[in-house]
Formats: structure tokens, C-alpha cells, sequence
């Protein structure tokens, strides 16, 4: 059957009745020209088995006995990521839970919503979501949809970019021109990083919000606008109010229906997919090897999805053949001094893993020798793989 028909994924014991789970796998890889994702299923004894069939090319492995839900995920994962040219309509924004119930809601609040607040890490794809609500609200894709950076202008020029002005209205103002609330009129205005406005400014832009109506600079005469409000931000708004850098009142017109993101390390059903997708739109033609996705898997992905999406960018470049490896994703380890950590704890983290993965490259992968080589049990070095989100078979 494997021969003659199409299958997303297999999942297969190590153990069969007729046949060894791992040459089935080898015969699979030797006879197909394109293999499905292989998942393994294995007793605790036999990790060692299951780490070299990662690294000859499985997809990944559960130990018995297993979670069910964590199967689900993995399926799931390795379904729908085989075709990222053409996404599934619900999936647009990603197939993990969190991004699932988020698209689930989106349909109802752009139906009904006029102002939405994404919170989020940077790069965890705050304006995707933001176009995907402004791309379902009513007329959405005949209306116009703009965004500014409000952390990225200086406060002196913010006031012009959000409201506009009128000739003369200083030096250099040769001209009329619309702010964004105007060119957004009809549409939807995306502030991203509203948290990093300057005080001052948030006054004026609680009364355009609540009022729905601007007045450019040099002018006098009040303009109105309809349109739907999402702003998105990194800080902890909350936290920025109590420390009188971010306007009460402001927070609570803008909190009226809140979409938070979980960074990416904590959707990791999402980093193969958008991966795979971000390659299908910029090399069609090329492919990640199984050392490649098992490396996108175990990084920690700190800058999120653009990180990912500069990983796959980078890869493609670096790469003239069609299979695209760990080595040009990745760039060198930076040395510990090249800057600080977040935290100590994070540093001591980042250097236990390195250290970890250093050792499991150094011993191929086996268990044993690399628990030997740390000064380490075995259950200690699992335990440890465990909770840095390791996989034995990425240091390859």
C-alpha cells in the first residue's frame, strides 16, 4: 500500500508481528521516492533504536506509554505541513491550538468588533493577525488597511503621521497631507506598539479614538472618520499604566477585546508549517532535510516568527542545491560575551544546551556515552533533553 498510494503520515511500533518497524522504514526509504513523515513508537529500552532512525530520516518518536493528546499534536503537525504552498482555509495563521481558537474567534469579532488589542512578544506575528481581522470584517478586502509603527517615529513627527496637516502648517509642510486616521477611513488602522507611545500623545489620540474625529496640524477644521481600531504591543500595558507611562483611560478604550500570541517557542506545532511555507513561497523548488527540520524544531526561536521567516530567507540564499541543512540556517554560536542574556538563568540555560547538544554530536547521538561523557546518568541527561525541549537526534 505504501507503494501505490499517497499517505500523509505513518505512524508505525518498532515492533510488528511480520516485520521490524525499522525495515519497513528502510525498505519505505529505498522504494519510495518520496517517503511520508515516519513516526515511531517505542518502549524506553529502545530510544537509542529510535534516535538512528531520526537521524536516517524518521520524523520523530514517542516512548511508551505516551500522551495522547502530545500524538494528536504530532499528527497533526505532520498532516498539515505537506503542502504549504496551499494551506487549509482555517489554518492561515497556524495549526497549533492557541492559533486555531484564534482563528476560530476572528470570523465573529471582525463581524461585530470596532477595536481590538493584540498583545504579543515582537515577531510573534501581531500584524498577521491584524490583517487576517481586517481581511473577514465586512468589505474588508475592497477597504483599505493601514499601518504605522508608533515606536518607530519620533514624538515630534507622530502627531503629523497620525492626524496629517495642512500647508504651511510648519516649515517644510509644502503640501496638504492626510494622516493615517483619514487614509484608513472606510478601512482599518493597525498601531502597532502603541505600548512605546509618548504620554502627551496618548491624550490626543484618546480623544480621536473616542470621538471619531481628527483635526490636522495647522488646521481647525475637526474631520471625521469611521473606520476599525487594532493595536498590538510587546509591553505589559497593564504593568505601564501602574508605573504611569501608559494612560488608564487609554488602556481600558483600547481593551475591548484583547488577542494574546504565545511566542513560538510554546507553539512548536506551528514551526515546520510556517517553515515549509515561507520556503514554498520564496524556493518552491527546494526542501528541508530531516537534520534541518529537526534543528528548526529544538531552536528557541527568541525572535519568534521573524526570526523563523530571516532563518528560511538566509537558508535559501546560502544554499545553490535543492536540500537546505541545519548548517545554513543557523549561523555560528554566538561566543557568551558577544552580549548579555535576558537573565542569568537564561544564560546558564543557552550553555547548558549548547554544551548537551556539543556532547550528543560528539557521541552520534547515543545516550549512554553522552551521559558518560557529562559525568551524568542516563535518566539525568533524558530528564535534562526533556526539559530544554531537545531532541537527540538535532545535534547531527
Amino acid at each position: 500500500r505504501l507503494l501505490h498510494e499517497g499517505y500523509s503520515v505513518v505512524l508505525s511500533d518498532l515492533r510488528l508481528p511480520d516485520m521490524g518497524g525499522e525495515a519497513l522504514f528502510a525498505r519505505a526509504i529505498a522504494e519510495l521516492p518520496d517517503p511520508p513523515p515516519w513516526l515511531f513508537i517505542t518502549g524506553y529500552g529502545a530510544i537509542d533504536q529510535a534516535v538512528r532512525l531520526l537521524k536516517q530520516g524518521a520524523a520523530d518518536y514517542l516512548t511508551k506509554p505516551f500522551d495522547l493528546d502530545t500524538l494528536i499534536d504530532k499528527l497533526r503537525v505532520y498532516m498539515h505541513c505537506l503542502s504549504p504552498a496551499s494551506p487549509r482555509p482555517d489554518a492561515a495563521l497556524g495549526i497549533s491550538p492557541a492559533l486555531r481558537q484564534i482563528e476560530t474567534q476572528l470570523p465573529r469579532l471582525a463581524a461585530q468588533a470596532r477595536t481590538l488589542l493584540i498583545t504579543g512578544e515582537s515577531g510573534v506575528g501581531k500584524e498577521m493577525v491584524a490583517r487576517a481581522f481586517h481581511r473577514l470584517s465586512p468589505n474588508g478586502e475592497n477597504a483599505p488597511f493601514v499601518a504605522v509603527n508608533c515606536g518607530a517615529l519620533p514624538e515630534s513627527l507622530l502627531e503629523a503621521e497620525l492626524f496629517g496637516y495642512e500647508r504651511g502648517a510648519f516649515t517644510g509642510a509644502i503640501r496638504t497631507r492626510k494622516g493615517v486616521f483619514e487614509q484608513a477611513d472606510g478601512g482599518t488602522l493597525f498601531l502597532d506598539e502603541i505600548g512605546d507611545m509618548p504620554l502627551a500623545m496618548q491624550v490626543k489620540l484618546l480623544r480621536a479614538i473616542q470621538e471619531r474625529r481628527i483635526t490636522r496640524l495647522g488646521g481647525d477644521k475637526p474631520i471625521s472618520v469611521e473606520l476599525r481600531l487594532v493595536s498590538a504591543t510587546h509591553q505589559d500595558l497593564k504593568k505601564r499604566v501602574t508605573q504611569g507611562l501608559f494612560r488608564e483611560d487609554l488602556y481600558y478604550r483600547l481593551d475591548v477585546i484583547h488577542i494574546h500570541i504565545p511566542p513560538l517557542r510554546q507553539r512548536r506545532e506551528d514551526i515546520l508549517w510556517l517553515a515549509r511555507r515561507f520556503l514554498a513561497e520564496l524556493a518552491p523548488d527546494k526542501r528541508f532535510t530531516g537534520e534541518a527540520e529537526q534543528a528548526l524544531l529544538t531552536h528557541d526561536w527568541p525572535g519568534n516568527v521573524r526570526e523563523l521567516k530571516h532563518a528560511v530567507e538566509r537558508a535559501v540564499i546560502l544554499t545553490p542545491g535543492p536540500l537546505l541543512g541545519s548548517g545554513s540556517l543557523f549561523g555560528p554560536e554566538p561566543d557568551a560575551d558577544d552580549g548579555p542574556a535576558a537573565s542569568l538563568a537564561d544564560f546558564v540555560r543557552q550553555a547548558e544546551r549548547r554544551f548537551i547538544l556539543h556532547a550528543l554530536d560528539e557521541c552520534n547521538g547515543h545516550l549512554g556515552r553522552t551521559a558518560q561523557r557529562l559525568g551524568i546518568s542516563r535518566k539525568n541527561l533524558w530528564e535534562k533533553i526533556k526539559k530544554l525541549g531537545l531532541s537527540p537526534g538535532a545535534s547531527v
